[in-house]
């Protein structure tokens, strides 16, 4: 399952090409909520495609990946609502429910009675700030994350991937 929330149109329909050529296109679900549309249609893709996940991995019994790209304009999508509706924001400008908001979509990406929802998600980090009140919450339900560094790309080395941010927890 893929949820492209606050994707380009371009890089859906590349997504969308490469998956048929390489004849998987049955076997996913493809999400989609564009940078031009509504802060409201970006939350629920994210929303729709963990609803998904759960009904594979429940009703049909499959274990299932669920991509996500990007996470962090999932919280972008929940500040502008917060904005639209008239709520105050926090001293950084997100909305007060933003861990909340998360927690909605992270903690149901998990195991079921018999088979799981694993994913993997991409993180956008403002300003490379990793404490980031969005990235912050964001990366508190990751149980492992890699961050790719413009430093460590600048000196030619790839992937780029700054070791010292790497984490990973062991789940109980």
């Amino acid at each position: 399952v893929f949820a492209g929330i606050g994707e380009r149109i371009r890089e859906g329909n590349d997504l969308y090409l490469t998956l048929k050529k390489l004849e998987v296109l049955s076997n996913t679900a493809l999400y989609f909520g564009e940078m031009d549309k509504s802060p409201g249609v970006r939350m629920r893709i994210g929303l729709s495609a963990v609803t998904a996940s759960e009904f594979l991995r429940d009703e049909l019994g499959k274990d299932i990946f669920l991509f996500v790209d990007n996470i962090f304009r999932y919280a972008m999508a929940g500040m502008e609502l917060g904005a639209i509706l008239g709520k105050v924001p926090s001293e950084l400008g997100y909305q007060a429910t933003l861990d909340h908001d998360l927690a909605l979509l992270q903690e149901r990406i998990q195991a079921g009675e018999t088979n799981t929802i694993t994913s993997l998600q991409a993180v956008y980090v403002p300003a490379d700030d990793l404490t980031d009140p969005a990235v912050v919450s964001i990366f508190s339900h990751l149980d492992a994350s890699l961050v790719l560094s413009r430093s460590v790309a600048e000196k030619g080395i790839y992937p780029a991937v700054e070791i010292g941010r790497a984490s990973c927890r062991e789940r109980v």
